[in-house]
């Protein structure tokens, strides 16, 4: 209890604390009216929809989602990564070509991603929607691919630029739109492809509003003859591939264990339960939004004190974020079981009740990965991206193989169960072995000053 009360205390004294909070509450003050429009949209969309339509959108929304994710590079990191760290070094050449490279990755993979979406569209509403005639939507949908042909690279860099504002502005403004469209179909009794539409226009105005800015700040970061710079100035090119390649896999194990599960309840059970599902991970959307933001600020700083050797402000910045992601995460999870069947019972009519020991099955494995949000970013920028996704991997086919073997006999809180002890276990892990990288001191050359 005292070293919890000593770590609260030196958060007021700690500059890169406030670095990171500073941004952080950029993107949170944001994310705040986000998370109040998102979980206004869910709710909405569930009232308009009901359980089983509100499936089904959840469903087409995932599915095209995650086939732009298995061919996603996650540029963002080797952006920050890489050419973070030739701007650290002041070769803003450099930085520039790797830069131009990602860019250049992310739209070829988005072009293609499409094109995969517009094949498999088919047998996703066959066998996952059971409705042949749905098809058509998905591939509507899907244009959202497109609108963020390169957004993963714009975003960092605006974080290398520390544009924070930028980011939290777009994210508002994406989610603005799509809750008073929502509002206004609830107004008339819309229906789902309006619903889906509402989305879809939401995916449009982020995408392209990052892209430009990310545009517009290149010439500060890098210099103003970023254009005429060739990627064949980046000299670790081999480094570079294998890292991108690493992080898709990450991406790939991610997105058949764990952001796949709506698609899995698809499989398995109803659209009506589907809707259950997704409802119930609406309710943890509020939750897990605020530490999302932390990921997005601290993975900058943790590459950068690594880089360094500040190994006592980086034990200090991991110690106090988690602190801070635990009291959070806690005071939730209370709230939710005290006030959780009071609030349903207000949504269509309770309807939606079954959800909640749903979210709270899902809140054990979610609220470890709240805590221990620096887990996976800590050996990433150790240059050990292949440590998480070999654990991920290993406890991910164990999930996968019980879950077909077993879910069938269980039931569907049994399926959320799996998935919540597939996060401690790997979670855990990952967290135990990024913390043992840490040297127990810096050198004595190395400044502290952060």
């Amino acid at each position: 209890m005292r070293n919890i009360k000593n770590i609260i205390a030196s958060i007021k004294h700690d500059k890169l604390m406030h670095r990171v909070l500073q941004n952080s509450t950029y993107l949170f003050s944001s994310n705040t009216v986000s998370s109040g429009l998102t979980t206004i949209q869910g709710i909405l969309a569930a009232v308009i929809l009901g359980p089983k339509d509100y499936g089904i959108l959840g469903l087409i929304i995932t599915f095209a989602s995650n086939v732009n994710r298995l061919l996603s590079f996650r540029m963002g990191e080797l952006v920050i990564k890489f050419g973070g760290a030739y701007l650290e070094s002041g070769e803003k050449n450099k930085a520039a070509s790797v830069i131009k490279l990602a860019g250049y990755t992310e739209i070829i993979s988005s072009i293609i991603a499409y094109l995969l979406l517009l094949l498999t569209a088919p047998l996703a509403s066959k066998f996952i929607l059971k409705n042949p005639d749905l098809s058509k939507w998905i591939m509507i949908y899907g244009v959202a691919l497109l609108a963020n042909f390169v957004t993963e690279t714009s975003t960092a860099i605006l974080q290398l630029a520390n544009k924070y504002k930028t980011i939290a502005a777009f994210n508002l403004a994406q989610n603005i739109v799509t809750a008073i469209w929502i509002v206004v179909l609830f107004i008339i009794n819309g229906n789902l492809f309006q619903v889906l539409l509402a989305y879809l226009v939401g995916k449009f105005i982020f995408g392209f509003g990052i892209f430009l800015s990310g545009i517009i700040q290149l010439k500060s970061l890098v210099g103003d003859d970023w254009r005429t710079q060739s990627v064949n100035q980046v000299e670790n090119k081999w480094e570079i591939v294998k890292f991108a390649f690493s992080t898709n896999l990450s991406g790939t194990v991610n997105l058949l264990i764990r952001d796949s599960e709506v698609l899995w309840f698809g499989y398995f059970w109803s659209s009506e339960i589907v809707g259950y599902y997704k409802f119930g991970l609406a309710i943890l959307n509020p939750i897990m939004m605020p530490i999302n933001t932390l990921i997005t600020t601290t993975y900058p700083e943790i590459n950068r004190l690594i880089s360094q050797k500040l190994w006592n402000p980086l034990r200090n910045l991991i110690k106090k974020t988690t602190l801070i992601s635990l009291l959070w995460t806690g005071s939730c999870t209370l709230g939710l079981i005290l006030l959780g069947d009071w609030l349903l019972s207000f949504i269509k009519d309770g309807k939606y009740l079954p959800s909640l020991p749903i979210t709270l099955v899902l809140l054990i494995g979610y609220g470890c990965a709240n805590i221990l949000f620096w887990n996976r970013n800590l050996l990433l920028a150790f240059n050990r991206p292949n440590t998480p996704l070999f654990i991920m991997g290993i406890f991910g086919v164990i999930k996968i193989v019980v879950m077909l073997v077993t879910v069938p006999k269980f039931g569907y809180l049994y399926q959320a169960g799996l998935l919540s002890a597939y996060f401690v276990f790997s979670i855990g892990l990952i967290s135990l072995l990024g913390w043992m990288q840490i040297p127990k001191s810096s050198p004595i050359s190395a400044t502290q000053e952060v």
